[in-house]
């Protein structure tokens, strides 16, 4: 286009000179060796531009001759280049759909047209087909070449990771990442594979390193970058306050974390131990109430209720319910406030709560917790074992959850498959249960409808008789035993007699009747035997 545009401007600007010249005619005369030449302007002005352009016509067309022979060369190299190109794309794709003849099909044809050492891609070409046919050493050797070669160092790098992974050698595997990482840190799985081996290892200022020298291409990518950055500090500051080397250190890095997400729990939590620690109540209060508002969590209701030593039951029952008044109408709080009064031994306090929290989060904790109730307040056992059965068929607990394994607290790696900020804060994999549709009956509501009366026994007619006090002074003569010595029943028999002992509810005594003695066994019937002779 803009040559097109230079002619027509050329081809305007030579019209309007010579419309210029026609307006104004003149004559022209050189004088030469004694000859006068004369002219009109117009004919000199045409004689030239008609110079000019036979010089220009005259130098192409010799640079032309000139040039033919290596323009030839080089026409036909570039369309060998270009088939040899052709080919190794071919390759490429038909490696890339497992086609493994065809992929050596072509590999010979492009190492027919272009040279290795002039273009890298034939390796990995070669290293794909020979990946496809299962030989192995030979696509590792093609990598080790890519490898060396700086432009295609990268790729060989993640072959020879890749293959190291598949033989199961991790240590070989981290080498080959942290060469990639070291010459191109901007490659997310050299930086990602560094950063899994240095949150194994629990090395995390290793692993910070690498996060804060990456750089993020997308607005994606940085949310990815802070949330790893928070896992990472929050796994130094728990390492710190664990160790208790330098809990301000685990503090700051806890704080720091909190910046960046500031409703990241285990960061939170880890922060108010430290300042517990150090005996700042007010502050440790202060993030767990910012915690709570935010996301009742049971982990924070727990450290908020026992964070002050010393207190009471009744006391730790008020912190409870400064979280309600935090947070009504939650599952979470109720729960704690009935927990904590259940502690307290308010009964009135904690079975309504605890039924509360049945119905709006019906699950094991719950129906468990209004066993204790239960357990503390009526000890009946038919109601203990009704709240148990609930518990059975409930959904299970919450609880911080990564690849299928459960932990009591919440861990920066998963321990099965070592990936990092694996552990969420959900229900585990159990047996599906239905949600609660409108209008369907809830099942703490069914519970708490079906459960039985309390059952109040009485105690006087379970229990034997109390035995008048003996005076004093009085001596009970025992009758003296021997192999004719008889007992004489008293009022009533046998049967009076097992009347008035309690027995226990899984059934009677033995049915061994002991060693007989002389006497029953001259009676025959007497001891309860059958003869048969």
């Amino acid at each position: 286009m803009i040559r097109v545009l230079s002619f027509v401007l050329l081809v305007l600007a030579l019209g309007l000179g010579f419309a210029w010249l026609a307006d104004r005619p003149g004559e022209l005369s050189i004088i030469w060796q004694g000859q006068r030449i004369a002219m009109s302007l117009m004919v000199a002005a045409t004689i030239t531009v008609s110079l000019m352009a036979a010089v220009i016509f005259a130098w192409w067309l010799l640079r032309v001759v000139l040039t033919s022979p290596h323009a030839l060369q080089r026409h036909f190299r570039a369309r060998k280049r270009d088939r040899g190109y052709q080919a190794l794309s071919t390759g490429l794709i038909a490696a890339g759909a497992g086609d493994a003849a065809a992929a050596r099909k072509m590999l010979s044809r492009a190492k027919g047209l272009i040279r290795a050492d002039q273009e890298p891609l034939v390796h990995l070409l070669e290293a794909q087909a020979a990946l496809i046919e299962g030989n192995h050493d030979e696509a590792r050797r093609r990598f080790e070449l890519m490898a060396d070669d700086p432009e295609t160092r990268a790729l060989g790098l993640r072959g020879l990771y890749l293959e190291a992974k598949r033989l199961g050698a991790p240590e070989a595997a981290r080498q080959y990442a942290e060469r990639a990482a070291e010459t191109a840190p901007q490659l997310p799985w050299a930086a990602d594979a560094v950063l899994e081996q240095h949150s194994q290892t629990g090395e995390w200022d290793q692993a910070l390193k690498l996060v804060e020298h990456q750089k993020p291409a997308s607005a994606e990518e940085r949310k990815q970058l802070d949330r790893r950055k928070v896992v990472l500090l929050t796994a130094r500051a728990g390492a710190r306050l664990e160790s208790q080397t330098d809990p301000k250190a685990a503090r700051d890095d806890a704080l720091a974390a909190l910046k960046i997400d500031e409703n990241f729990v285990p960061a939170g939590l880890i922060a108010a131990k430290a300042y517990l620690r150090e005996g700042n109540l007010r502050k440790a209060s202060n993030i767990l109430e910012r915690l709570w508002k935010a996301n009742p969590h049971p982990d924070v209701a727990r450290l908020f209720v026992h964070s002050r030593t010393g207190d009471s039951a009744l006391d730790r029952l008020k912190r409870a319910e400064k979280l309600e008044a935090l947070h009504p109408n939650n599952a979470e709080t109720l729960f704690a406030v009935a927990q904590a009064a259940l502690d307290a031994r308010e009964f009135k306090v904690a079975r309504p709560k605890a039924e509360a929290a049945a119905r709006l989060a019906p699950c094991e904790r719950a129906y468990l917790l209004l066993a204790d109730i239960e357990d503390a307040e009526t000890g009946d056992q038919g109601r203990i074992r009704h709240w148990m059965n609930q518990a059975l068929k409930a959904p299970r607990d919450p609880a911080w959850t990564a690849d299928g394994v459960t932990s009591p607290e919440w861990l920066p790696v998963s321990p099965v498959t070592g990936k990092l900020d694996a552990f969420e804060w959900k229900t585990p994999v159990s047996e599906w249960h239905a949600p609660i549709e409108d209008g369907a009956v809830n099942p703490a509501d069914e519970a708490i409808r079906t459960l039985p009366p309390v059952a109040i026994a009485d105690r006087a007619a379970a229990s034997p008789p109390a035995k008048p006090p003996k005076p004093a002074g009085e001596i009970t003569l025992k009758p003296e035993a021997g192999p004719h010595a008889t007992e004489k029943p008293a009022a009533g028999g046998r049967a009076a007699t097992a009347a008035d002992e309690p027995k226990p509810f899984f059934g009677g005594l033995p049915d061994d009747p002991g060693v007989k003695s002389d006497a029953q066994r001259e009676a025959g019937t007497a001891g309860g035997s059958f003869r048969i002779f």
